[in-house]
């Protein structure tokens, strides 16, 4: 048991849906009547529904893990999944409703932009008071307190209140404050979401320098990049249970497999629908429809190729329209990029075909978007149409071939993209 940081068994956290409690105990009894009756909450805001009100909702649901000593674990799962919820109760900000944790080691949370500062403290002064909550003295803050204003990058505001910080100013000071100061165990979630790239990289290497220095570290994110950089071991929530734990590249596509969108391989209009600051897409041409063919589930080896069909409409008369396609990991971290000419092209709908040679993906899941878009050659100005945002697929090696794996390569170029 010595090498065991954090031991948790069968963790429940319980939670009524609406509003819980009246304002006053009239307000309180005028509730209960009306629900008692079968008649309308007199209390109801207008607007408000009361069908869910008073339901139970469980936010974990039998959470049992053991983390060992020195781990730097990673925690995913969809918004909902019960993510924080777990930080929350590990951090004693919260309750179980049922179960056990147990803790070897003093904790340093982060789990919001300036979680444990006071506003009308300076830098300086959140230092100290975040170390004496830790149960250090004022010596052993001393010691440290250069090393985390160096770290921070806030000298220049350290002794200014921290109301008047920038958010990324706050995620700096307390980050340096959390991975500086003696605890053995760091709950971090999404806190570098924040910060600026330069200060992430520098945070990821703090975080694992103290891993590999014997802190446990716990971290809550939802970008794959950081989670595979960071961690040794991955464990994927969904709807408050514990749908994996182990080694980081599956946990990953598990998190990522469960979306519906990760496995289908027809998508219609509305299907292609996305929030995009250029609202006049699809105004000029718009995509109709998109099949990935052949296929009834998006797996493909990589001596295979990857054929989409794609259906679209012109309202206008367009000079030249040519497809692209931006490939990217799982992780939307960008591979490649090819553009492809579209001949025959005429008023109304259209159907063009398209394929992709896989022979140079490593195994694993990817994504990719397409643009319909003109290049004005004379200017060099490229006018886009519209767009198709993040359409996934699957690679396997053939079989008896070596198994290639996503952290041994970097970006590659594609080989073809051609029109059928």
């Amino acid at each position: 048991m010595n090498d065991i940081a954090i031991k948790i068994e069968n963790l429940k956290k319980e939670y009524k849906l609406g509003a819980i409690g009246g304002s006053t105990l009239r307000a309180e009894f005028e509730s209960w009547w009306a629900k008692k009756t079968g008649k309308e909450d007199p209390n109801t805001k207008i607007g408000e529904s009361t069908i869910n009100y008073g339901k139970k909702f469980l936010a974990l649901d039998g959470i049992n893990l053991t983390i060992k000593k020195g781990e730097a674990v990673g925690i995913i799962g969809g918004n909902g999944a019960g993510k924080s919820t777990l930080l929350k109760i590990l951090s004693r900000i919260t309750a179980p409703t049922e179960g056990d944790v147990w803790i070897d080691g003093r904790i340093a949370s982060m789990l919001e932009v300036g979680t444990g500062f006071h506003g009308e403290l300076t830098g300086r002064e959140n230092i100290y008071m975040n170390g004496a909550i830790l149960g250090m003295t004022k010596k052993e803050v001393d010691a440290k307190i250069e090393s985390i204003i160096d770290f921070s990058e806030c000298r220049q505001f350290i002794d200014t209140p921290v109301k008047r910080y920038s958010s990324g100013m706050y995620v700096k000071l307390a980050f340096a404050v959390a991975s500086h100061l003696d605890a053995e165990i760091m709950i971090m979630d999404e806190v570098l979401a924040v910060g600026d790239m330069a200060f992430q990289k520098k945070c990821l290497g703090k975080m694992g320098d103290e891993a590999k220095g014997g802190k446990t570290v716990l971290y809550v994110s939802h970008n794959m990049a950081t989670i595979r950089n960071l961690c040794t071991r991955v464990i994927v929530l969904n709807k408050g249970k514990v749908v994996f734990d182990g080694d980081v590249e599956k946990g990953i596509g598990v998190y990522l497999g469960s979306s519906s969108d990760v496995k289908k391989t027809s998508f219609n209009k509305e299907d292609l629908k996305w929030d995009s600051i250029n609202k006049n897409l699809g105004t000029i041409c718009s995509f109709e429809s998109l099949k990935l063919l052949n296929k009834e589930y998006p797996l493909y080896s990589s001596d295979e190729q990857l054929v989409l069909e794609i259906k679209y409409k012109l309202k206008q008369d367009i000079k030249s329209l040519n497809l692209s396609i931006q490939l990217y990991s799982y992780d939307r971290t960008t591979i490649g990029f090819w553009s492809e000419r579209i001949n025959k092209v005429h008023m109304g709908d259209n159907i063009s075909r398209f394929k992709l040679d896989l022979n140079n993906l490593a195994t694993g899941l990817y994504c990719f978007r397409l643009t319909l878009h003109s290049i004005d050659d004379r200017n060099n100005f490229i006018e886009n149409y519209d767009e198709i945002n993040y359409i996934y697929f699957e690679v396997t090696n053939p079989p008896n071939e070596l198994v290639w794996r996503k952290d041994w390569w970097n970006n590659i170029r594609l080989n073809s993209f051609k029109e059928l």
